[in-house]
């Protein structure tokens, strides 16, 4: 789906940001968008401090190991010059390849009818962990895009 795609890249280039949990907060907020673009793609209502909550709860489903890479590779930035170097390099495919299996999941969840009141993480934790396996072939398959867009701009 091209919402997905977008947001995905978006997300890729929000990782960029060399400023430890600047691109979490840079990530999240893309992520997000791409939820209130899907539930108006979809047709459905979307609350702002409701998307929040749940994204927290499907991450919180990935369990520590899950979310604690994303939150290291933001702290690597921190380092000077080679954690620059080595977050640049996880924090964008990671941020990519959650926001595919957000995208993908919340998709689905609309497509079935469901609203952001009837979203239960829970259900979903199975479908989120196998779409953020695909999501990250997708983001190496983008890598080289965002980083070209980029450079373009």
């Amino acid at each position: 789906m091209d919402i997905i795609r977008r947001y995905v890249m978006l997300s890729m280039a929000a990782g960029l940001v060399p400023v430890p949990f600047a691109d979490l907060a840079a990530v999240t907020g893309t992520q997000l968008k791409m939820i209130s673009a899907l539930a108006a793609h979809y047709k459905t209502p979307f609350e702002a401090e409701r998307g929040k909550s749940l994204i927290g709860s499907l991450f919180g489903t990935l369990g520590a190991m899950s979310v604690g890479r994303g939150v290291l590779g933001s702290l690597i930035k921190g380092i000077p010059v080679v954690g620059t170097i080595a977050g640049i390099a996880v924090v964008p495919a990671l941020s990519g390849a959650t926001t595919y299996a957000l995208g993908k999941v919340f998709a689905a969840h609309f497509e079935s009818g469901g609203t952001l009141l009837s979203f239960d993480a829970g259900t979903f934790k199975d479908e989120f962990a196998r779409q953020l396996k695909a999501g990250e072939k997708i983001a190496l398959e983008l890598k080289d895009k965002v980083a070209s867009e980029i450079k373009g701009s």
